[in-house]
C-alpha cells in the first residue's frame, strides 16, 4: 500500500541545491542537564545538529528487529473476513450505512447528487434517496454551508462536502462564526452536529490553490473537532463517528488516497473520533503523524528497520483534540519524538502537536521534539517543485537517527 501511495516520487539525495532547511522546536529551559539543541534537516535528507550526544538514555539498536504484522498488513488481507473496499468507497459505504439509519441524515454540495460528487463518494445516493436528501447546490460555499447550519439547528445531520478543501475558505465565516460556536452562544439552546468533508492535501501537480492543507486554518476555531482518515478502515469508521456526533466535525481526506484498497469487516463498527491509532509498536522513538503521511513513514520505518531501529509509529487521526493518552504512554516509553506532517509549518499541527507535548511530558524527553512539515510555500506545479515542498522518507530516516544517537 505505501508503495502505491510513493509511486512516482522521485529520490531526494540529489536536491541539496534547494537549500531548503528546516528547524525544529527548541526545547524550553528545564532541567539543567537538558541542553537546548536544534536540527537542520536538508532535502538531500541529511540531518545536522547540535544535540549533545550525552543524553541520560542511550538507544540500543536491536541488531534483529523486524516488521511487526501491520506493515505486511497486504500479505494476508486475502485470508481476512470481510469485503474490499478503495477509501472512496468505503466514506460512501459509512455514509450510506448512516442514511439508512437516520432519515435525519442529508448531504449538500457541488455535484453531489447525480454526478456522485467530485471523487464518487456520494455516486449513486441522489437515486436512491432522492434530491431533497442529496442535494445539488450552486458555486456558493458560503450559502450551502449557512443553509446546513440552519438545517442543523432545525434538527437535521448535514453532510457538506466541498468539492476541494480549499474552496471552503470561501465559507470561513460560517464555520467559525456560526458552527463552531453557535452551540455557545445560544446557551446550548442549539446543537449544530453537522460534517464537513471533502479533498485536500498536496495531489499530482493540482497547483497552488487545489493543494491546500488547511488543518492549520480550523484547529484554533472553537467548538470544532478535525478527524483525518487515512485507510478505508478507518475512513469508514471516523464517517459514521463524525455524522453521530453532536458536535461539528471537519473530516479531512487526502486527495491520493481515494483509491487506496483494504478488506474490512461486514459487521457495523464506529470509530472514537478522539483516539488514535497504534500503527507500529517499537521502543526506540516515537512517529507521530496522520493522513498521507503514514505512508511515507512507514516506507522510511522499513528502513530504519533493516539499519536496526525500532520505530514507534502512530497515526494521530484526531487533529482537535489530541489523543494525549496514546502519545503520552508512547513518549514516556520511547523519550523521543518525531512529528511527519504534510501541513504548513508555521501555526501547523505538529506547532500545536509539539507544544502539548512539551507542556504535559517534557520530562519524559530525552531530546527535543523533530518536526518535519511542509514548507511555508505556495504549492508548485511543477512535479519536481512539488516533491521539494512535502516531507520525503529520505528525511524521516535522517532524523530518526539523529534522534537516536
Amino acid at each position: 500500500m505505501a508503495a502505491a501511495i510513493m509511486q512516482g516520487v522521485r529520490a531526494t539525495k540529489d536536491l541539496s541545491s534547494a537549500n531548503y532547511k528546516r528547524s525544529c522546536f527548541a526545547t524550553p529551559r528545564s532541567l539543567p542537564e537538558r541542553k537546548r539543541s536544534s536540527f537542520v534537516i536538508h532535502c538531500d535528507g541529511n540531518l545536522t545538529s547540535g544535540l549533545n550526544n550525552s543524553s541520560s538514555r542511550s538507544v540500543r539498536l536491536s541488531a534483529n528487529a523486524v516488521s511487526t504484522k501491520q506493515e505486511n498488513v497486504a500479505a494476508s488481507t486475502a485470508s481476512k473476513p470481510g469485503h474490499e473496499l478503495l477509501l472512496f468507497e468505503a466514506l460512501r459505504e459509512g455514509l450510506e450505512e448512516e442514511m439508512d439509519r437516520d432519515p435525519r441524515v442529508c448531504v449538500m454540495g457541488e455535484d453531489v447528487g447525480h454526478y456522485g460528487g467530485s471523487y464518487k463518494v456520494t455516486k449513486g445516493l441522489a437515486a436512491k434517496y432522492g434530491d431533497l436528501r442529496v442535494l445539488d447546490t450552486p458555486i456558493a460555499e458560503n450559502s450551502f454551508t449557512g443553509m446546513a447550519i440552519g438545517a442543523a439547528m432545525t434538527g437535521l445531520r448535514p453532510i457538506i462536502e466541498g468539492m476541494n478543501m480549499g474552496f471552503l475558505l470561501l465559507a470561513f465565516n460560517q464555520i467559525s462564526n456560526n458552527c463552531g460556536m453557535l452551540h455557545y452562544t445560544s446557551g446550548g439552546q442549539f446543537k449544530i452536529p453537522v460534517v464537513i468533508r471533502g479533498p485536500g492535501g498536496v495531489g499530482r501537480q493540482l497547483g497552488a490553490e487545489h493543494s491546500q492543507r488547511l488543518e492549520s486554518y480550523f484547529q484554533s476555531i472553537p467548538g470544532i473537532q478535525m478527524v483525518a482518515c487515512s485507510t478505508p478502515y478507518n475512513a469508514k469508521g471516523l464517517m459514521k463517528a463524525a455524522i453521530r456526533s453532536e458536535n461539528p466535525v471537519i473530516l479531512f481526506e487526502h486527495v491520493l488516497l481515494y483509491n487506496l484498497k483494504e478488506r474490512i469487516p461486514d459487521e457495523e463498527y464506529v470509530l472514537n473520533l478522539e483516539e488514535a491509532e497504534m500503527v507500529r509498536p517499537g521502543e526506540h522513538v516515537t512517529i507521530l503523524t496522520y493522513s498521507r503521511m503514514r505512508y511515507h513513514v512507514m516506507q522510511a520505518a522499513k528502513t530504519l528497520v533493516n539499519r536496526g531501529y525500532d520505530p514507534e509509529v502512530i497515526d494521530i487521526r484526531s487533529l482537535k483534540p489530541f489523543d494525549l493518552y496514546t502519545i503520552g504512554n508512547s513518549v514516556k516509553k520511547t523519550h523521543r519524538v518525531l512529528i511527519v506532517e504534510e501541513c504548513m509549518r508555521t501555526g501547523g499541527i505538529g506547532a500545536s502537536l509539539t507544544a502539548s507535548i512539551n507542556e504535559n511530558f517534557h520530562d519524559y524527553l530525552d531530546a527535543p521534539i523533530v518536526c518535519l512539515s511542509s514548507q511555508d510555500v505556495p504549492t508548485p506545479y511543477a512535479g519536481t517543485l512539488e516533491e521539494w515542498t512535502v516531507v520525503q522518507p529520505a528525511q524521516i530516516v535522517a532524523a530518526v537517527e539523529q534522534l537516536c544517537q
